[in-house]
Order: structure tokens, then sequence, then C-alpha cells
């Protein structure tokens, strides 16, 4: 190789070098940008999931498309964040809950420390904890989820504000909310088509709150709840779900929806097999009374709604809402059985619930001590 040949591969091999170095420098610049490296493994739940990434940052993908990191105390930010995430930083407290389903959650983790503000007054909290947290002033009252006390809620620095599917009703409050530099997380739970996709959202909030390992514990209990239930021969019994409206109206549940899922779960089956989806937000269907008459008039057990429709003390009180219920096979049997008005505040317990539908359908529940979700009408 000739002297000029040598001094030109030597200057490519340097141009080469400082090429390399550049792009190497422009990588630690980018340091802070999320390096993923495992992610949450999830059971059943397929409205979120959780990535995790290099430094102990998390971050948190809602179907929605909505996104979160969470930052460990004393992190920064990582640089370079796409705009659209939402930074949060740990420990995570002040926080307004409006979506009244996810205090259950909190509450089984013992983090109720978290929540500062509350959509719903004291009187309307079937969580004991929850009411005692108001009671005691820990917990304040800042409005419903569609008419905020923003000057309350602005006074206590709230990081977050966790909505239900509801907020969807009442997007100018989610504008005004992040107007003030309040993020909503959208709790979408309600969407979970398997009744344990509800519960596994724990695990989400055990992310935010740090509270992992109390998350995976609680809900392996739920799981195997479930997995004894499915071990065991279905009754094959078919189920009445329903309530009457203060207007005489019959209500029940869609088809597919997660009531009528823990009762197919539990080995029963839900007797209105075609109440589809029609796109709406909502889980209730008002039924014509000849078509209520029709399907529910022969199923084997009635469980009665009282958690949306108020107490009923014995089936003659239910038959004065509905005259047409006395002609009902489960009426005449006495297997009718309503909820209790924690039911669906405690969605955590949707394995438990699940076996108890299945002992109320194998003949094995005892309700006597009180303390499930469900009650005999004698």
């Amino acid at each position: 190789m000739s002297r000029r040949s040598r001094r030109f591969f030597t200057l490519m091999i340097l141009i080469l070098a400082l090429c390399l170095t550049g792009c190497s420098a422009g990588s630690e610049e980018k340091s802070g940008e999320l390096t993923v490296t495992g992610s949450l493994e999830l059971k059943y739940a397929t409205q979120f999931s959780v990535d995790y990434c290099d430094g102990g940052y998390k971050l948190i993908s809602l179907a929605d498309g909505s996104r979160f990191v969470i930052i460990p105390e004393g992190a920064k930010a990582p640089k370079e964040l796409d705009p659209g995430i939402i930074r949060l930083n740990q420990p995570v407290k002040n926080i307004y809950l409006a979506a009244t389903s996810a205090m259950c959650l909190f509450d089984s983790l013992d983090r109720l420390d978290a929540i500062r503000l509350s959509s719903i007054t004291e009187e309307n909290w079937y969580i004991p904890s929850a009411r005692q947290a108001m009671r005691e002033g820990k917990i304040l009252f800042a409005g419903k989820y569609s008419a905020p006390d923003f000057e309350l809620i602005t006074a206590e620095r709230c990081p977050l504000a966790v909505e239900s599917m509801m907020i969807g009703h009442a997007s100018d409050i989610k504008q005004q909310l992040e107007q003030l530099g309040i993020p909503v997380f959208m709790d979408q739970s309600s969407n979970e088509e398997h009744p344990l996709g509800r519960v596994e959202w724990i695990k989400l909030y055990g992310e935010i709150l740090g509270e992992e390992e109390k998350a995976d514990e609680f809900f392996q209990q739920q799981l195997d709840y479930l997995e004894s239930v499915s071990k065991e021969e279905a009754s094959g019994k078919t189920v009445a779900f329903f309530y009457v409206s203060t207007t005489g109206r019959v209500i029940t549940r869609k088809t597919g929806d997660y009531v009528s899922r823990m009762i197919e779960l539990a080995g029963g089956q839900y007797v209105f097999t075609d109440l589809e989806d029609d796109g709406s937000m909502t889980s209730s269907v008002t039924l014509d009374p000849e078509f209520f008459y029709a399907n529910a008039r022969d199923a084997d057990v009635i469980i009665y709604n009282t958690a949306i429709a108020g107490e009923v003390s014995d089936i003659e009180s239910l038959i004065a809402k509905c005259e047409l219920l006395a002609d009902f096979k489960a009426v005449k049997s006495g297997d009718v059985w309503c909820t209790e008005k924690n039911m669906y505040q405690e969605m955590t317990a949707s394995g438990e619930m699940i076996k108890e539908i299945h002992d109320i359908l194998s003949g094995k529940y005892d309700d006597g001590d009180g303390t499930g979700y469900f009650r005999r009408l004698r």
C-alpha cells in the first residue's frame, strides 16, 4: 500500500471513529428516553398495560390511548419524553377519586391515605373505611364528577383525578381539570369482559402506589375463589337478575356484561340471552313487561338488585313492586335472593361473589351471618 493510500485509509478510519463517537454521544443525550425492559403480566385485564423501564420508571397505557409515566420518588422525569405522556411522581397522593368503584381497590391495598377528595358524600359509601375516613376529615367531599369543586381540588394540590367512564358525559369537566394542570386518569375497569379483569385493576393501582406485592396477593385470593368453583360441576340453573324502578319498569343487565358473566362462571345460566350491547355506555336494559314475563317466569332463581333499587324486606314487598312476579317459579319455590348494598362498591370481591352465587345455585349458601353479598328473601 502506498503512503498516499495509507493516509487516505487512516483518514477514513478517523472519520468513521468520529461518526461513531457522535452517535454514541447522541445516545447518551437520549438516555432519558424510556427503555422498556419488561411488562406486567396480566391474566384477564385487557384495558391497560404496564411496561417496566430502565431507572425504575413505569409506563402505563390505557385502552383510551392515554399514557402515564410513574416517576420513582427522588428521580427526575425522563428527558425527551413524548409530550403526550403524563408524568406522575411517586408518592402519588391527594387524589380526587370520582370513580367510586375504584375505592375498594385503594381500600384493599390499605392506601386510602392516597385519596384526599371524593365525588360522593360519606353516607353514600358502603365501604366502612371510606366512611370513617370522611367522618374524620381525612377524605373531603369535592363535588360529584359532573360538578366538581374546582377551588377545593386546586387548594388541595390534587395531582390526579381518577374518573370513571361517566366522565365521557361531561367532557367539559375533563377539559377544565386538565386546564388547571390536573391530569385525568380514566378508570376503564367497567369495560373489562371478564369479572376478574375488573379485579385485576388492583395491580395497576398497586404499581401506581408502590403496593405491587399486596396487589398480587389480593388478586390471587379472588382467583382462588374462581378456580375452586370451576372445579365443581355446574348446576345449570337459570337465573333472572333485575330490579323494578320507582316507575314500575323492569331493568336488567345486558347479556355478556360482568354480572351475567359472574352467573355463568358460577355454573348458572342467565335467562336474558339476547340483550345485545347497543353501544351505549350503560349496561342496563329496560324490559318490555311481556318480554320479561316470558323469559323470566320459569327461572330457577331470582336475584333482585337492591343495590340499585333499594331494600325489599321480603317476597311480599317484592311482589308489591311488580305483581307479575307472583306467578314466577322462583317466587313459588322461595328461591328468591337480593343483593346487598355493597355489591357495586366492592368489585374487588368478584371472585368471592362468584363463589356465593355458585353456593346459592347448589343450595350450599348460608346467609345467616350477614357478611356476604347476597341475602335470601323470605
